[in-house]
C-alpha cells in the first residue's frame, strides 16, 4: 500500500488522472484479500495487483471509465469453478472491488487526506485509512475518511461521532494486526480499515552463521534490515551488503540508543548466553512488536529465570519469542533462518503456520478419497 500511495503524489504532482481498485469485501476463496489495490493512471499504466486474470482486467477496463467519468463503481466478481479454471485463478469465492476516482482518494470534503497519510507514514508512524462505504444500487459511494495513528490520534470524520468512535477502535486493532479488513455497519454502509506501514524493520543483535542467513531472507522479505555486531569482522558493509544499517558497536548500548517502534522486529543471536540475556533485557524494554531469542530451550530458561531475578516483569518476559522460529526440523543456518522468518511472516499477517493442504474431509467430499484407516 505504500508504493500505491507514493505514486498517488507523484501522478498528483504529474497532474495526471488515476483511479483506485480496492478489494472491499471476500466470501470464499479468492486470489487477493481486503485491502488489495490496484493503481491505474490516464496512460494505462500500472501500480498494484488485484490478483491477475480477466478480474484485474476487467477491474482495469472499469478503472478507465471511472477515470473518465470522475463517478465511483462498485463491481461484484463470483469465481465460479468454470471462470477459476479458465482464467487459472483456481479459486471459488466471490469479490467485491470498489473503483474511486483519484481526486475522491486524494480528498475527501476538502482535507488533504493522502498529505495527512504520507507525512504520519514518513515520521515512522504506522496510520490506518477507514473509508465509509454508502451502497447506492449498483455502486459505492465514499461517504467519509479519517486515518489513524498509533496513538489514536488522527484526522478526518466519518460526519458523524458514534461513527468516528467506532471507526477509531477498528483502526486500532487493524494497527495491531497490521491487515486490512470490512466491518460491516448495516445492509448498505460497511466500513473498510486499512494500514499504512512503513516497511518492518528487522534488527539483528549478532553477526553470526545464522544472523548473516537471517539477514539476507530478511532482505529478500522486504525487512528494512540492521545488523548489530561489536566485532568489525562481523560487522561490515562486505558481510551484509544488504543491510539498510550495519553497526558495529557495543550491541546492549546499540539497542538501548537506536530508535526501535511498533514496526520492529528484533532476533537476539549472539555468541553467548551472557550476552543474549543483557540484549535481550535491553530489547524487552523497547516498543517493538516482536522480540525473539536464538538457541535452545534449556537457554531459554536459564535466561528467562535470569531476567525474572533482575526484576523484569513477567509479562515481557513471556511476550518473547523464545526459542525464536517455527519448528520445521531445519539445522543448517538457511534453515533455521527461513525457520525464523517463518514466524515473522505469522506475526505479520496473521497466519496460522499450518499446512494449506487439504483435509481429509474435504478430499471425501469433493474427490471421493476415502481416509485411511
Amino acid at each position: 500500500m505504500r508504493e500505491i500511495f507514493a505514486r498517488m503524489a507523484e501522478l498528483e504532482r504529474e497532474g495526471r488522472r488515476f483511479a483506485v481498485a480496492t478489494v472491499v469485501r471476500t466470501t470464499g476463496s479468492t486470489p487477493q484479500v481486503v485491502g488489495a489495490k490496484l493503481l491505474v493512471d490516464d496512460l494505462g499504466r500500472l501500480v498494484g495487483t488485484l490478483g491477475g486474470g480477466c478480474v484485474e482486467g476487467d477491474a482495469f477496463v472499469e478503472a478507465k471509465h471511472v477515470i473518465e467519468s470522475g463517478e465511483p463503481s462498485l463491481r461484484e466478481y463470483e469465481l465460479t469453478e468454470d471462470l477459476a479454471w479458465d482464467t487459472g485463478l483456481v479459486c471459488g469465492g466471490t469479490m467485491w472491488i470498489s473503483i474511486e476516482p483519484g481526486e475522491r482518494v486524494l480528498r475527501f470534503a476538502g482535507r488533504d487526506l493522502l498529505g495527512d497519510v504520507l507525512a504520519a507514514s514518513a515520521g515512522g508512524k504506522p496510520v490506518a485509512v477507514a473509508t465509509l462505504m454508502r451502497k447506492r444500487g449498483k455502486d459505492v459511494i465514499a461517504a467519509g475518511k479519517l486515518f489513524v495513528e498509533t496513538d489514536a490520534k488522527g484526522g478526518g470524520t466519518l460526519g458523524d461521532n458514534a461513527l468516528d468512535a467506532r471507526a477509531r477502535a477498528a483502526a486500532m486493532e487493524t494497527l495491531r494486526q497490521g491487515t486490512a479488513h470490512t466491518v460491516v455497519l448495516d445492509e448498505a454502509t460497511e466500513l473498510l480499515v486499512e494500514p499504512v506501514l512503513s516497511r518492518p524493520r528487522l534488527i539483528i543483535a549478532g553477526g553470526g552463521h545464522v544472523g548473516l542467513a537471517i539477514a539476507k531472507l530478511g532482505v529478500q522479505l522486504d525487512y528494512d534490515v540492521t545488523v548489530i555486531d561489536d566485532r568489525p569482522e562481523f560487522a561490515n558493509r562486505e558481510r551484509f551488503p544488504g543491510a539498510s544499517e550495519v553497526v558495529n558497536m557495543d550491541m546492549v548500548k546499540a539497542i538501548e540508543t537506536m530508535p526501535i517502534g511498533w514496526n520492529s522486529f528484533v532476533i537476539v543471536a549472539t555468541r553467548g548466553h551472557k550476552l543474549d540475556s543483557h540484549c535481550l533485557r535491553a530489547a524487552v524494554k523497547t516498543d517493538a512488536r516482536y522480540v525473539g531469542l536464538l538457541g535452545s530451550k534449556r537457554k531459554t530458561i536459564l535466561i528467562a529465570q535470569m531476567l525474572r531475578g533482575e526484576g523484569i516483569p513477567e509479562d515481557r518476559i513471556r511476550a518473547v519469542h523464545a526459542p525464536v522460529g517455527l519448528d520445521l526440523g531445519g539445522r543448517t543456518p538457511a534453515e533455521i533462518a527461513l525457520s525464523v522468518l517463518a514466524e515473522l511472516s505469522v506475526e505479520r499477517y496473521g497466519g496460522s503456520g499450518r499446512p494449506l493442504r487439504l483435509s481429509d474431509e474435504i478430499f471425501e467430499r469433493t474427490i471421493g478419497v476415502t481416509k485411511r484407516e
